[in-house]
């Protein structure tokens, strides 16, 4: 016959149980008293952190003690603090102490080195507290006035301290004060997809290599078959597709890098040229987008006038004269971080895009470096739309181009602008003239630029 289990004394708590043959002998432990100083400890949180079924795992790895209370505080035993309902109240711990969900006065046991098992006084209230980890230091504690506070710190790595003192060394910073008015990645500090740590050093990079990723502005003297004319009208297409497809903007402007480096390194048959571009579209597609079109997609828009193999042979002769490098500062890259210096609205941005994209399909713009088309861009922007200033030091500190260095290239892109509207390539022209992009390319070029 099984055994039934005696509740014992409150003094007492169930440690073990031995079986010898059919009967059941009850171990008692005498307890000790703990102060209850001792429970709320941080030693009491170590072990609470260290529960193994809602029961304290000592650190001498003893065999863990285990009370549970009902109303009348009669001792339980150690079979209903196996069940679930026991794992959750474990799971509501306030300063290593159940709280329970029927709200009943807790009873804690607490542990202590030898195993033994404390029975502390019951609490009349049960009072949430909040528990910050921090430094132990008692010169922390005394100058908080006992209270521990969780503070942030600031984060400082290596790259911004040495660009600090080199920009220090160097004259670009005259002043703490400079530095903060031209600090436009402050709103981004908690964005850590602006990386604003590094966001100066990658620009810095950017335009240290981009005059060596640049195509030859001169390749056209190279071509036999093709010329001016034709890359316009193909770069016109290829602006028109991007539109229709909804691509993103980097593709465009990736598409338009490939073609010209392409075209600079390998003489291209007439025949073969919207091939070259096609294809091209196809890597920059692969590169930037998150889903790409398919070559079917891409036959199709050419009207069916190449193969499959044809494209995938071309696009495979493309990535081996580039030899795979597609990672490479195009005019977007600029102009994004330029207009967020420029601090404008929609209608700033949708103009300076529409002289950049008019820009791209002159070859003759190709004899200006990305960034300083995209500085010009802005400022072609805000001299069209009559902004004041012109060119602000925000601007001219973080482009390193002051208004007289842009003015050359801002008189032409405000050249293609007048003559847009009787251009053969309306691509741009159209796209930007939709409400949805705030019909930009209907205003009037500023004649200021234009009577320079």
């Amino acid at each position: 016959m099984a055994s039934k289990r005696q509740a014992g004394p409150r003094g007492a708590v169930p440690a073990q149980e031995q079986k010898k043959g059919d009967a059941a002998r009850l171990v008692r432990r005498p307890m000790a008293t703990v102060p209850q100083e001792t429970a709320r400890s941080r030693r009491a949180l170590v072990d609470v952190g260290n529960l193994i079924n809602g029961r304290p795992a000592l650190a001498n790895r003893q065999k863990p003690v285990v009370v549970a209370a009902e109303k009348c505080g009669k001792v339980v035993p150690p079979l209903a603090a196996r069940s679930r309902r026991a794992l959750i109240d474990v799971g509501n711990l306030i300063n290593g102490r159940p709280a329970l969900a029927n709200h009943q006065k807790p009873v804690v046991a607490a542990a202590d080195k030898r195993g033994k098992a404390v029975k502390l006084k019951e609490s009349n209230k049960l009072k949430p507290e909040v528990i910050v980890i921090s430094s132990d230091s008692e010169n922390e504690k005394k100058a908080s006035g006992g209270q521990r506070v969780a503070r942030r710190a600031p984060i400082h790595t290596l790259t911004s301290i040495l660009t600090k003192c080199s920009r220090a060394s160097d004259g670009v910073i005259s002043s703490p004060k400079k530095m903060q008015a031209y600090d436009i990645d402050a709103p981004d500090a908690r964005n850590e997809l602006a990386v604003v740590e590094y966001v100066d050093d990658i620009y810095t990079f950017y335009k240290s290599t981009e005059s060596t990723s640049l195509p030859l502005r001169s390749y056209m003297n190279s071509q036999t078959e093709i010329n001016e004319r034709m890359r316009a009208i193909l770069i016109d297409w290829i602006i028109d597709v991007q539109h229709r497809l909804i691509l993103m903007p980097e593709t465009l402007y990736l598409t338009v890098y490939i073609i010209d480096q392409y075209l600079s390194m390998e003489s291209v048959p007439k025949k073969e040229l919207q091939l070259v571009g096609v294809s091209a579209m196809l890597i920059a597609c692969k590169y930037e987008e998150i889903w790409a079109p398919l070559v079917k997609d891409l036959l199709c828009i050419s009207d069916n006038a190449f193969s499959r193999e044809q494209m995938l042979t071309k696009e495979k002769d493309i990535l081996n004269k580039l030899h795979w490098n597609l990672t490479v500062p195009t005019m977007y890259m600029f102009i994004v971080r330029y207009l967020k210096a420029a601090m404008g609205g929609k209608e700033l941005e949708n103009m300076a895009f529409f002289y950049t994209e008019l820009a791209l399909v002159q070859y003759s713009m190709l004899v200006y470096s990305p960034s300083v088309t995209a500085a010009a861009a802005v400022y072609a922007a805000r001299c069209t739309l009559d902004m004041n200033p012109l060119w602000s030091d925000i601007l001219e500190y973080h482009t390193g181009l002051a208004e007289p260095q842009l003015l050359d290239c801002a008189r032409r892109l405000m050249s293609l602008h007048s003559t847009a509207p009787e251009s053969k390539q309306k691509a741009v022209y159209r796209k930007y003239s939709n409400p949805k992009l705030g019909a930009v390319s209907l205003h009037s070029p500023t004649k200021r630029l234009l009577g320079a």
